[in-house]
């Protein structure tokens, strides 16, 4: 479980002052969730995901990864906590450090001090989860954006980490490479919710629909957090934060206070369309 205890965090000014993102907020993560988290810019929701593995530490408050203190800012913690929590950034470039794609998935097993044999293994298993085998020699940097975006899941997936957090990872994708991600996620989540925790943070309201949990943020607040077909219900304490929820939503809405027999959103929400 991942668990914030009154957590007040953000970013320290070049004249030294506080600078305050995230204000007293409590939020516990539960293991075999499938969240997404919601916000305008600047709401908090990327310090928020960034706190969860350490990239950051909070000015106050508690932050519990599986019992792990990251609050303590403590740097054998925070590693640990790293090994547990692994994050898919925006931009894929960010984060590729190798020269081809096999070096980048067993990068992050050699620094975990896997046994080359073990790793060897681990390698060819993802390369083939992720249809990436025909790459496997290819500089990185050849590959096309949805390609860079999947070999950056894979090479932290190879970590098997207990918590995998995307951050705006479809901002840069097209429509169809967005809902293969989408897919990818929601079935990695569907065999392995045991064992596995997903959190996608994103500004695109339809994604929310392939997740169980939705949490919303507005002005380092949690404003709104239950089930996304709830949550985009409330059509109006969204609108007023900046956030349209998706079509179908808007529309059962209307429909509802004109016709009786439309009663429920699952009516019109046959499935999630992206």
């Amino acid at each position: 479980m991942i668990a914030f205890n009154r957590v007040t965090a953000g970013y320290s000014a070049p004249d030294g002052s506080q600078i305050d993102i995230l204000h007293d907020l409590s939020l516990s993560i539960e293991t075999g969730e499938f969240v997404t988290i919601m916000g305008t810019n600047g709401s908090g929701k990327t310090t928020l995901v960034r706190l969860c593995n350490g990239l950051l530490t909070p000015f106050s408050g508690t932050i519990l990864v599986d019992g792990l203190d990251i609050s303590a800012a403590d740097p054998g913690q925070i590693m640990a906590v790293r090994r547990l929590v692994g994050m898919v950034f925006q931009n894929p470039e960010n984060q590729i450090v190798s020269t081809t794609v096999e070096r980048e998935i067993a990068f992050g097993l050699e620094n975990l001090g896997m046994p080359h044999a073990e790793m060897h293994l681990r390698v060819e298993e993802v390369l083939q989860q992720f249809d990436l085998e025909k790459y496997r020699f290819r500089p990185p940097a050849m590959l096309s954006g949805g390609e860079k975006q999947r070999l950056a899941v894979a090479a932290v997936l190879a970590m098997n980490p207990h918590y995998l957090i995307f951050d705006e990872p479809t901002s840069l994708l097209d429509i169809q490479q967005r809902k293969k991600l989408l897919q990818f996620m929601q079935s990695l989540w569907q065999d392995s919710a045991e064992t596995h925790t997903i959190i996608n943070v994103t500004q695109f309201p339809e994604e929310a629909l392939f997740s169980s949990r939705l949490i919303i943020i507005d002005d380092g607040k949690i404003v709104l957090d239950g089930p996304p077909k709830e949550i985009f219900l409330q059509i109006e304490i969204l609108q007023e934060i900046g956030i349209n929820p998706p079509i179908e939503f808007l529309v059962f809405k209307a429909l509802s206070h004109r016709y009786d027999q439309v009663t429920s959103i699952d009516d019109l929400l046959l499935s999630p369309i992206i």
